[in-house]
């Protein structure tokens, strides 16, 4: 809901859950099926609230003059207090007193703020904690000037829901609906995210809503969050599909309304979607597509998966080329071919990327039709992966050459300028940045970071020798450890310590450094061309617009029918060999990178041209 005045812009959701302002006081709403009775606890009073008891499991009250401020629990027939699984705000952490929020007391003003068309979108993801040395969202809207000249136009944001301890991936929140008390106050990211829109760029958010952290989740004691029915990578499932289920189902697609309306974000990426089991007749990814698309139908929205499956179902266009669930998944699959090609790296997520015909070929493919995986078996895994995905246009796939998940997923969490020389990794960056796939960057690989990206996880001090020996045994599939020249997972970093989560913050004073400051030249001016070249021509681009040829063992030739009717050509040459007996380069010449010519490509060469 959104209420305009002549000179001010108010955004709220109207919750169906936890604390909602009324005019003379706060109406306290909890679901609670588990409980016979409820009761409302305000710190600073003795006596407690009664709550009434409704129909379905649910608890509610109207308190006259408790206002924005006001710090609340709810205690349970067992005489235990709970702080609101659906808060909007803990300011003592995830154990302690909610905090009645106003989401008035922030004024907006982007007022004519649509979004941006997708085809437009270059992406940034960062992780608030360590994108500066901070770590709040102030800090980061510091940082804003410095996005808006690097040329990106999409802010992803790594999660934020509150979690346990001072620091964390995000990927272990205990509430859906609190941003994080170390990050800042709910008005602190309202102002990051109107200041990116002031400077045009939009904001993503990455929620998690395949399982909750180990620390800090009361709604197990009030109400059916979980079941049996289904595993999970983190015991048992989300119950999407049992008894009870449709309260969980509508806290999952509340969530998801209240970041995009309350905190005005212009898209949502959804964390591990292959992990939310649902049987279901109507799949909650259906359900969760619909009800944002359908909340915001003036405004560009852009909704992002991470499917391991590949399933190609979520990514389907309809007759006007419009996305039918999801705008676009991230593309595993071209970081990996992209990665065992500049570092030989063959074992762990690059074992199925490891011959090198074999590798060009699947490349090839992964960037004209997005999965290289169609449904065959994939011989380490021993099990069919991905489904045919040649029918979706290029924009349906995030491409990358980093992200979170595969810097930190390594013994040392090293970024990939520490272990590929400097002209494959050029090259990897030029084939991605300039992709008809959209583009997303990792924070400070624009300027060669020194800094690593490791796991890190606050923990209770009882548990945290079990995290520690947990995360070794996690690492013992990496490549590092597969490869006995390489380190030992028992020289992995400690998640656990303030120290590793303090070795990721960026160190902004390299920035303009050699060679630092040359990377950041090399980065601004690929995506400089993106947006002249590149970009203009994606709108319309249909499905079946992409084809690959071998070159040679380790080169490819990739085409694009782009929705202007123009034809766009990728040369490239993975190897430290110069190809030869290439065929004759087609159309004006756009990048180069190494060196090309007619029946040669030159080593780590990257030739991109198009023809109108």
């Amino acid at each position: 809901m959104q209420r305009l005045s002549s000179d001010a812009i108010f955004r709220s959701h109207k919750m169906r859950f936890g604390a909602e302002l009324q005019p003379h006081g706060t109406r306290f709403k909890i679901w609670a099926p588990k409980c016979k009775a409820m009761q409302l606890k305000l710190k600073g009073r003795r006596s407690l609230i009664d709550m009434d008891a409704m129909d379905e499991g649910w608890f509610r009250v109207d308190a006259e003059g408790v206002g924005a401020g006001a710090l609340y629990k709810y205690v349970l027939p067992d005489g235990s207090a709970i702080p609101d699984p659906t808060s909007r705000y803990q300011p003592e952490g995830i154990h302690g007193f909610s905090e009645v929020i106003d989401p008035h007391a922030f004024t907006w003003t982007d007022r004519d703020w649509t979004g941006r068309p997708w085809e437009e979108a270059i992406i940034y993801e960062l992780h608030i904690g360590t994108f500066t040395q901070e770590g709040t969202f102030a800090a980061a809207a510091a940082k804003l000037d410095y996005l808006a000249a690097l040329g990106v136009t999409a802010i992803q944001i790594m999660p934020i829901a509150a979690f346990y301890g001072k620091f964390n991936w995000g990927y272990d929140g205990a509430m859906w609906f609190a941003p994080t008390s170390n990050y800042g106050r709910p008005e602190d990211l309202k102002a990051l995210i109107d200041g990116a829109h002031r400077r045009s760029m939009m904001v993503f958010l990455d929620v998690v809503y395949n399982h909750f952290g180990p620390h800090g989740n009361y709604l197990p004691a009030i109400a059916p969050i979980f079941t049996k029915k289904h595993e999970s990578p983190w015991g048992d499932a989300i119950n999407f599909d049992g008894p009870g289920a449709q309260g969980v189902r509508e806290m999952v697609v509340e969530s998801a309304l209240y970041w995009m309306s309350e905190f005005n974000f212009d898209g949502l990426r959804f964390d591990s979607v292959h992990t939310m089991a649902d049987d279901s007749s109507t799949h909650l990814l259906e359900v969760l597509s619909a009800r944002i698309r359908a909340a915001r139908p003036y405004r560009h929205t852009h909704l992002i998966i991470e499917n391991s499956e590949n399933q190609e179902v979520w990514l389907r266009r309809d007759s006007g080329s419009q996305p039918v669930h999801f705008t676009a998944q991230w593309n595993d699959d071209v970081h990996h071919l992209l990665h065992a090609a500049a570092t030989g790296e063959n074992t762990g997520y690059y074992a199925d990327f490891d011959n090198f015909e074999q590798r060009s070929d699947k490349l090839g493919r992964a960037l004209a039709e997005g999965f290289a995986y169609q449904g065959e078996m994939k011989p380490h895994e021993g099990a069919k992966r991905g489904e045919p995905s040649g029918g979706l246009p290029a924009t349906s796939f995030v491409v990358y050459m980093q992200d979170h998940d595969q810097i930190g997923n390594r013994i040392k969490g090293d970024r990939i300028t520490r272990i590929a020389h400097d002209d494959a990794v050029k090259a990897l960056t030029a084939i991605y940045l300039l992709s008809p796939q959209i583009p997303m960057l990792f924070q400070g690989e624009e300027w060669a970071s020194e800094q690593p990206f490791p796991f890190f996880s606050d923990v209770p001090a009882e548990v945290r020798e079990t995290v520690r020996k947990g995360r070794q045994e996690e690492l013992k599939g990496t490549p590092e450890h597969e490869d006995p020249e390489k380190l030992s997972v028992e020289e992995a970093v400690d998640p656990t310590s303030a120290k590793t989560f303090a070795s990721a913050k960026l160190d902004w004073s390299n920035l303009k450094k050699r060679p630092h400051s040359t990377w950041l030249q090399h980065y601004r001016s690929l995506i400089d061309l993106r947006k002249m070249e590149i970009a203009p021509r994606l709108l319309g681009q249909e499905g079946f617009s992409g084809q690959y040829e071998l070159l040679g063992v380790k080169s490819v030739l990739v085409s694009w029918k782009m929705g202007d009717g123009s034809t766009l050509r990728l040369y490239a040459n993975l190897s430290d060999e110069t190809q030869e007996g290439v065929a004759p380069i087609i159309g004006r010449r756009m990048f180069l990178q190494g060196f090309a010519e007619n029946g040669r490509l030159g080593p780590w060469s990257v030739l991109w041209t198009v023809e109108v």
